[in-house]
């Protein structure tokens, strides 16, 4: 089946089999790509240099590199924009509830190849980089707009004075040069029927409470309703403490509620995302240099009445929060491997375990990047499964906003 290009029986034209080499090429190395087709990377420097012509019989299998495209793309249910996408973690769970992504915006450029590898894109549709770039009339129409936008402090000092001169005021005065403006401006201009908007659980408190004040007041400005925020515990879900902070909207209120939210009250353990040890490379454990210097820092900490450390977990634990640091020495989750023997770090895989973007026991989330970039990506990452239940308890909602403005001429139903 192909996933990408509808072959309706007939092969693709050279053209669209250079296209799908080089986005291939763009997600994987030469070197990975060569090895799926079992020929030289020479070989594939040749085709990607177009000095011959990619042979047809190549075509499935590199196809077969790239996401397949979800069946309910034909007809969704809504539309989606992800902005500050990351490896992808909201769209999954929207997607999952039926939605279709049609734009993606992530700067970093070892995410978005994860990002690609794991997610459906045709083949002439890439990551957009820097939003800041892009007019937000450029991107297009959609239900529903998802950003995971990073923390950064407003400055509102000389409001007053702008607006008396008459420049820019409301949101535009107290946002501007923020990545949230950008946020804003994509749904003042676009006016998605709803919205749900992730960051830290410390937002709340960011630049002494300044930060999440002023974005409640500028999607309230936006004329949004039912603006609401929860803070929820990934622990629920996967074995891994991380608190994040929710904000949901929608063009008309129409009850949602947080309390429809289904958490289970006892989540996973360790051993659920653990591989068999005898499995484990030899790499990913602690070197007795670095154990020792863990060991002592934590010590003289300890001695000072700090609680800083290591966090050493094992089957029956619950993690500490994964962070983006975490390929530096692996502190806050070092895995107990018994006896006198050290301490190592989860690999990537389980990584991916822990954030929930694959069961457990499960192995097909793509990581084509440095075991150093994937711990970057997935501790900079939401856990997969709590986004899943939120667009679950916001699906009716999303549906009956589209309703509503349909009846409304002024607005635009944004599924297509």
């Amino acid at each position: 089946m192909s996933h990408n290009i509808p072959f309706s029986g007939e092969t693709m034209t050279q053209e669209q089999t250079y296209q799908l080499l080089k986005r291939t090429c763009w997600i994987y190395t030469q070197n990975d790509v060569a090895k799926h087709l079992e020929v030289s990377r020479e070989e594939v420097n040749r085709w990607l240099n177009k000095k011959v012509e990619v042979p047809k019989s190549y075509q499935f299998l590199l196809d077969s590199l790239l996401p397949e495209k979800p069946s309910h793309y034909a007809d969704p249910d809504f539309t989606f924009i992800d902005l500050f996408a990351g490896i992808g973690g909201i769209r999954r769970g929207f997607e999952r509830q039926g939605g279709k992504c049609v734009f993606t915006s992530e700067w970093d450029k070892f995410a978005q190849r994860t990002y690609a590898a794991n997610h459906y894109m045709t083949i002439d549709e890439f990551i957009t980089g820097d939003i800041t770039q892009i007019p937000p009339s450029n991107v297009p129409d959609h239900d529903v707009l998802l950003a995971g936008f990073p923390c950064q402090p407003f400055s509102i000092a000389g409001v007053s004075k702008k607006n008396s001169l008459g420049r820019l005021h409301g949101f535009e005065c107290k946002t501007q040069g923020t990545l949230f403006f950008n946020v804003a401006k994509i749904i003042g201009t676009k006016r998605p029927a709803a919205f749900l908007l992730e960051n830290v659980k410390n937002l709340k408190g960011h630049d002494k409470g300044n930060t999440f004040k002023v974005i409640m007041e500028t999607l309230d400005e936006l004329g949004y309703d039912g603006i609401t925020a929860r803070i929820i515990d990934g622990q629920h879900f996967v074995p891994q403490h991380r608190e994040r902070i929710f904000i949901v909207g929608f063009r008309r209120d129409t009850g949602f509620t947080w309390n429809d939210l289904e958490l289970p009250v006892d989540g996973p353990r360790m051993a659920t995302i653990l591989e068999p040890e005898n499995t484990v490379e030899k790499k990913y454990v602690l070197s007795q240099k670095l154990w020792s210097y863990l060991k002592n820092y934590a010590a003289k900490h300890k001695a000072k009445g700090n609680g800083f450390g290591y966090g050493l977990v094992g089957p029956d634990s619950v993690a500490r929060t994964l962070s983006a640091r975490y390929y530096k020495d692996g502190s806050e989750i070092l895995i107990d491997r018994g006896g006198r023997k050290n301490p190592r770090r989860l690999t990537p895989l389980e990584c991916s375990r822990l954030m929930g973007y694959v069961k457990p026991n499960e192995s097909n989330f793509k990581i084509p990047v440095s075991d150093m970039q994937a711990y970057k990506q997935f501790g900079n990452s939401v856990v997969a499964p709590v986004v899943e239940e939120i667009a679950r308890i916001m699906k009716p909602h999303i549906i009956a906003n589209i309703k509503l403005l349909d009846k409304d001429d002024s607005q635009l139903r944004f599924v297509g």
